[in-house]
């Protein structure tokens, strides 16, 4: 949250929208109901991690001009949206396998130092009125963060179904990471 700059009406508007959504999906991801299964614990946290990263993509469209932007985050909402249906599917089947108590302990472990720096990160980003290079400097720790999720529940034994969806998360938001760090660029700004 810092800036240098006096903020303007509208980047004021775009980063309380962004900043509601971000509170929200905080408080969802650490208060989901997790339970013995692995695989239902990585869905029910990243259902709301899903459904900001929409939220905060429409957010943008709102005020952005920048085409290459705009692609990306329409990109982003579609693959997104449909990450949320093929995991809403999965949940009743990921209940099983239960996992072993340790296995639960490390994933779990790991999984909230994964979200303690996502959710650092995207808290820290620097704000201001090039709104474009804003989202994409909390949209970069955003997808890292499902990235290392997935990577870190693939260590596990996990329900059949889920396993593709892990691999194509880390394969799509590593993919993105590198377009927007290559947007900011041609933008002439460091990369995070």
């Amino acid at each position: 949250m810092h800036t240098s700059c006096k903020l303007s009406n509208v980047a004021k508007n775009y980063l309380n929208t962004f900043h509601c959504i971000s509170d929200e999906m905080i408080c969802k991801m650490t208060e989901a109901e997790l339970n013995n299964s692995i695989s239902w614990n990585f869905i029910a946290q990243m259902i709301p991690h899903h459904q900001a990263a929409v939220r905060m993509c429409r957010n943008l469209l709102q005020y952005s001009d920048d085409g290459a932007v705009r692609r990306l985050a329409q990109r982003i909402t579609d693959q997104q949206t449909q990450g949320l249906q093929a995991m809403e599917g999965l949940l009743p089947d990921c209940g099983q396998p239960a996992n072993p108590q340790m296995d639960l302990r490390l994933c779990h472990r790991r999984t909230e130092l994964i979200l303690r720096e996502l959710f650092s990160q995207m808290g820290s980003a620097p704000e201001g009125n090039r709104l474009d290079l804003v989202f994409l400097r909390q949209m970069i720790p955003h997808h890292l963060g499902a990235a290392r999720m997935a990577q870190n529940t693939l260590r596990y034994q996990v329900a059949t179904g889920l396993a593709p969806v892990l691999r194509s998360t880390i394969d799509t938001h590593c993919k993105e990471v590198r377009q927007m760090r290559a947007l900011l660029r041609r933008m002439g700004c460091q990369t995070v």
